[in-house]
């Protein structure tokens, strides 16, 4: 009977000190913030896990070039923001963010994940990061569309990577560095 009544009470002061900690306004909520221990962690674990269940095996849309196109249209209207765009940096609203939105078009990006995940986050969203969900916003094809082309990021064509130029700017423009270092 002491055991359970030690239990009880053990649980009970953990609960009570994490209901003062974040009561109180000792946690860290702001973007500029170091995380809570182990909240990467715990948030890559439950959103892996989530996707894993939920996202969908296959594409209803052919991976070509007509897909990549229209794709590249969704991300530059949609996603450059906080993702960026090839040769630029990311803009100021994507340095603020925390976490940090991975620059999608640079290096790796999602090209390694399955183009059912990437539409998971596109259409759901992540919690507690800057990625909204589009699902009600964009289409299903706008959204197999962007998810395509950063799947397939590392295979574009240079059409494609020309389609995600913005259109303000000359084809071929790329940001200059002293401008891509004050960002």
């Amino acid at each position: 009977m002491k055991f359970i009544t030690g239990m009880i009470l053990g649980i009970l002061i953990v609960l009570g000190a994490g209901y003062f900690y974040f009561a109180t306004g000792s946690a860290p909520v702001g973007t500029a913030d170091k995380p809570i221990p182990f909240e990467r962690m715990l948030a890559k674990r439950a959103l892996h896990a989530r996707i894993d269940k939920e996202m969908p095996k296959s594409a209803p849309l052919p991976a070509d070039e007509e897909t990549f196109l229209a794709g590249a249209h969704v991300y530059r209207e949609q996603c450059s923001v906080c993702h960026g765009l090839p040769g630029l940096e990311q803009s100021d609203i994507a340095l603020g963010e925390f976490p940090k939105p991975p620059h999608l078009l640079r290096g790796t990006g999602v090209t390694d994940d399955p183009p059912g995940e990437t539409y998971w986050k596109v259409a759901n969203g992540i919690r507690l990061t800057g990625m909204p969900a589009f699902k009600g916003r964009l289409t299903d094809t706008q959204m197999w569309q962007v998810s395509l082309l950063l799947a397939n990021a590392d295979k574009i064509s240079d059409q494609v990577k020309q389609a995600l130029v913005p259109p303000s700017e000359p084809a071929g423009a790329m940001a200059k560095p002293e401008q891509a270092k004050k960002r």
